[in-house]
């Protein structure tokens, strides 16, 4: 549906930053002052959403970063699905933005397809038993919820997706397509 006028890059120093907003400032204020020092530190990954249609602006973006969760946090029916070690390594989605342009038209779930993607691509080059996410409030919480993320046992707004759930999620995809 999108792949004609949107497509993915990795940040780089060509994109206008400074014109990206999302109605957080805390998020804005990321992309523009601090995400191009995380990717030159190898701190995390950005990936930006390109709007071919409008001069190749950024219409939303991510980003990802090794971590590692301590067991004991996920809830007990869950923990059976990872490895029984006190920390397990994961990957951590840290930010994930949509200008206010480009919001309404179902392009979170783009831009969260695509993280996911990504993550479980790698999950076999550098292990990750999950994707981790800290939602910055209730709504974003029940965005992830809606793809199947569950709920930290102590934290109910870090939420996370064990791998063979995301390769469920992107085999269905897959076939809606």
């Amino acid at each position: 549906m999108h792949s004609g006028r949107f497509h993915f890059e990795p940040l780089s120093k060509d994109h206008n930053r400074r014109a990206f907003s999302c109605g957080e400032s805390s998020l804005d204020r990321y992309l523009a002052e601090q995400a191009r020092r995380d990717v030159k530190r190898r701190a995390s990954a950005v990936f930006v959403l390109i709007d071919a249609q409008h001069d190749h602006g950024i219409a939303g973006f991510y980003t990802l970063s090794a971590a590692s969760i301590t067991l004991e946090r996920i809830p007990s029916p869950a923990q059976n699905r990872f490895p029984r070690y006190p920390d397990v390594p994961v990957t951590r989605l840290g930010r994930l933005a949509l200008d206010e342009k480009y919001q309404g038209q179902r392009l979170g779930g783009l831009l969260l397809i695509d993280a996911l993607f990504r993550s479980y691509e790698v999950s076999g080059q550098v292990g990750s038993t999950a994707v981790v996410v800290d939602a910055k409030h209730e709504k974003a919480r029940s965005f992830y919820e809606h793809y199947g993320f569950i709920q930290f046992a102590d934290d109910h707004l870090r939420l996370f997706l064990p791998m063979p759930s995301i390769e469920q999620l992107l085999h269905n995809q897959e076939n809606e397509c």
